[in-house]
């Protein structure tokens, strides 16, 4: 049986992969975001610079694999950043920077970009790489201040592209979204199914032998 290895230590991701019948590998990768990130330069595009940091992400995670699985396993590397007036916003550092995001996009719409990087190894060596990007249009909501204040509270924020989720606490101050919501959580369900049909694996052979119980 192929093994999925989700090379991200995202609770979302791990959550989405296992509603859709999937138990992986959690196997998260140690790169430096930020200096990656960096290295991109202040004009690369919102799905180059995703795209880049998931790739990184997952080819870390698929050079630590042992050989055994190694023999026949996918590796799946995600980044999320939130697009708000022509900037890419990750994860606030602190409450003042998670507030001052949320005081930016109350009543207002922005764009969820995730990158995928897909890698597929069989008999110990890597046979496909390849990677794509998948948006959804996020409309948020006006928290009181009140709640935004206890939200800020509660820490979830600082976990999350943009400052905040729609499968959570963040998700009372999210009107509706156009596109895929489980792009938003951190993967898309539809990309991914797509990207692992181009190297080769159906989405039925990573379900779990209890996945329709």
């Amino acid at each position: 049986m192929t093994r999925l290895v989700l090379g991200s230590a995202s609770p979302g991701r791990l959550k989405v992969l296992r509603q859709a019948g999937v138990e992986p590998l959690v196997a998260a990768s140690g790169v430096d975001e930020d200096a990656i990130f960096a290295a991109l330069g202040q004009d690369v595009a919102p799905g180059d610079a995703v795209c880049a940091l998931a790739r990184a992400k997952a080819e870390q995670v698929a050079g630590a694999v042992n050989r055994s699985l190694a023999s026949d396993c996918v590796v799946v590397g995600c980044d999320s950043m939130l697009q708000l007036d022509g900037k890419l916003c990750g994860k606030p550092q602190s409450i003042a920077s998670a507030r001052q995001q949320w005081q930016s996009m109350a009543g207002r719409a922005g764009q969820l970009y995730t990158g995928h990087c897909v890698i597929r190894l069989q008999d110990n060596k890597i046979t496909h790489n390849i990677g794509e990007t998948a948006i959804t249009t996020v409309y948020f909501g006006r928290p009181s201040p009140g709640d935004l204040e206890s939200y800020l509270a509660s820490g979830e924020s600082f976990r999350v592209a943009g400052g905040f989720t729609l499968d959570g606490l963040g998700g009372w101050f999210v009107d509706r979204i156009d596109g895929d919501p489980s792009n938003v959580i951190g993967l898309s369900l539809p990309l991914l199914r797509s990207l692992l049909q181009r190297v080769g694996l159906s989405v039925a052979a990573l379900w779990t032998h209890d996945a329709g119980d």
